[in-house]
């Protein structure tokens, strides 16, 4: 569950990036009242921890899609 969830939070950080370098549009600060927002930060907080968490993926003899599509 929570490789799901740092998933799904690390592509919203990469949409974003990739919004920020092509159009140079901050959809997390757009939608959470600017950047320097607590919101906005709670959100880039938790985006990066969610990297860190996906970092452990690199290193798991199992794969986590695999093994839950098993059962």
């Amino acid at each position: 569950m929570f490789d799901k969830i740092a998933l799904i939070l690390t592509i919203i950080g990469g949409v974003n990036w990739g919004l920020i370098g092509f159009f140079q549009f901050d959809l997390v600060a757009f939608i959470c009242g600017g950047s320097a927002s607590v919101v906005s930060r709670v959100v880039y907080a938790l985006v990066g921890l969610a990297a860190l968490w996906c970092i452990s993926l690199l290193f798991r003899d199992e794969d986590p899609v695999r093994a839950e599509t098993a059962h």
